[in-house]
């Protein structure tokens, strides 16, 4: 959901291939690097806390324009209240995004000679003016639209809207400095139709001169509703093309996924080359074009799903009960349990009840025509975006068992660059050339010098 000049047209409502040889029992490695959103140049980030009918939507803005040129509108289910609305910081929002982003790790592999020891693996409102607001409030009453609430809640000013036909919400909007598009009329059309209100922001400029933010700070709504689906219809209207949009869902119980469209896992745990350390990004963002246009941008992609108590590897620090709380999560309000980075040895984790699912969409009005319809499952099992490194032993190394070791490591190099091939689309033999495929310490060395080494040379 792209913010645009004037109106942000987003709309909240809270109603593989071969796995890789990594062990069974834990992902484990060393954290490299992450892929979040700031590598999507048309990405947008929500936040969605629910439980039972209780949803907090957190709407983090991307907007880098004039302020006075930004504009929010939302269909909701409900009248919102003033107590029902909060600001919040990017910073938090931006920290649930690396702290779920796909990851790079790294292994390096032993001695294939050194004798191997036994070990255990651990899993693991202030009203407008008076007279200025009933002239707003009386031209909006002709035109089939009413002001069901107004407030002023840090930088933003915000209306609560319900309409009987879009022509007359189209109307009131493009005279009260809302450009909407002339597209957006159908779109709003269908909302009013289901008997949906429409949560309207702007800007207070003095306000937010005053309060000192060089950024719009992310809006929050609770309500209660039935219905769980997220309203992306409007935000095709105005787009440019194709939009990345970041769903972070916090439930209690498991997994969300969509219902109406395919949820499909992004390809995780295959090794890549070894150049891929320093071209993460740039292999991720490719990677995640190719499986797009694979699936005919039709498909809904888990990055991450995983119990908030821990994390393996972590991408970022584990974000404590209290500010999961503050992104919506009440149910954790008398929770005192701060997550781990990785379970105490000989303890299990302690169990936390809040599951993060993050769901990646690309979309557009062609290929999505329909809202996103979700529902949790019982799903718990722990899922990451996950592409793994693993360096080869460079040491001396004469033994049997070295000899079968850099056969393995030759094959596994030629795997990983088949896997991102298939991954990216890029030609394999551009790859070859990239990462110099047959290195000298993947070839066996000739018997002479395995029996004599470099002891006897002057």
């Amino acid at each position: 959901m792209r913010l645009g000049t004037r109106l942000l047209a987003a709309g909240i409502v809270g109603t593989a291939i071969a796995a890789s040889s990594a062990p069974a029992m834990a992902f484990c490695g060393f954290y490299v690097a992450k892929a979040d959103a700031k590598l999507f140049n048309e990405a947008s980030k929500v936040v969605v806390a629910r439980k039972e009918n209780r949803t907090v939507v957190t709407m983090a803005s991307d907007y880098r324009g004039d302020p006075k040129e930004f504009a929010l509108v939302v269909p909701v289910p409900t009248v919102i209240k003033r107590s029902q609305i909060n600001l919040t910081t990017n910073k938090l929002v931006d920290h649930l995004d690396a702290y779920t982003a796909p990851r790079l790790v790294e292994y390096h592999d032993r001695n294939p000679c050194a004798p191997r020891l036994a070990y255990r693996r651990y899993s693991a409102a202030r009203p407008t003016a008076g007279a200025v607001f009933e002239k707003r409030r009386q031209r909006a009453r002709t035109l089939g639209v009413k002001i069901e609430a107004q407030y002023s809640v840090g930088e933003y000013e915000i209306l609560i809207l319900s309409a009987k036909q879009s022509g007359g919400l189209a109307t009131w909007l493009d005279e009260s400095d809302y450009k909407i598009p002339a597209k957006a009329k159908a779109v709003l059309a269908s909302y009013i139709r289901q008997d949906m209100k429409f949560f309207v922001a702007k800007v207070n400029l003095e306000k937010k001169e005053k309060l000192g933010f060089n950024y719009l700070r992310p809006i929050q709504v609770a309500f209660e509703s039935a219905r769980f689906m997220l309203p992306i219809r409007l935000g095709t209207v105005n787009a440019k093309g194709p939009q990345d949009l970041l769903i972070f869902m916090l439930t209690e119980r498991g997994r969300v996924e969509t219902t109406n469209y395919r949820t499909k896992r992004i390809p995780s745990n295959l090794d890549v080359p070894i150049f891929t350390r320093d071209e993460f990004g740039k292999f991720y963002k490719a990677m995640f074009d190719h499986q797009v246009k694979k699936d005919s941008m039709r498909a809904v992609y888990l990055e991450y799903a995983w119990n908030m108590a821990w994390c393996d590897p972590c991408a970022a620090d584990p974000i404590p009960n209290d500010k999961l709380v503050e992104l919506g999560a009440y149910w954790l309000l008398n929770k005192t349990t701060r997550p781990t980075k990785r379970p105490v040895l000989r303890r299990r984790a302690r169990p936390q009840n809040a599951f993060v699912t993050r769901l990646h969409v690309r979309y557009d009005a062609e290929n999505f025509p329909e809202d996103l319809q979700f529902q949790e499952t019982a799903d718990r099992k722990n899922f990451q975006g996950r592409y793994i490194l693993r360096h080869p032993y460079t040491g001396p190394a004469i033994c049997d068992a070295a000899d079968r070791y850099r056969q393995r490591v030759a094959e596994r190099r030629r795997q990983a660059a088949r896997n991102l091939a298939e991954l990216t689309g890029w030609k394999l033999e551009d790859i070859h050339k990239h990462m110099q495929l047959i290195k000298a310490e993947t070839q066996v060395p000739p018997w002479y010098e395995r029996m004599w080494g470099e002891r006897d040379k002057q």
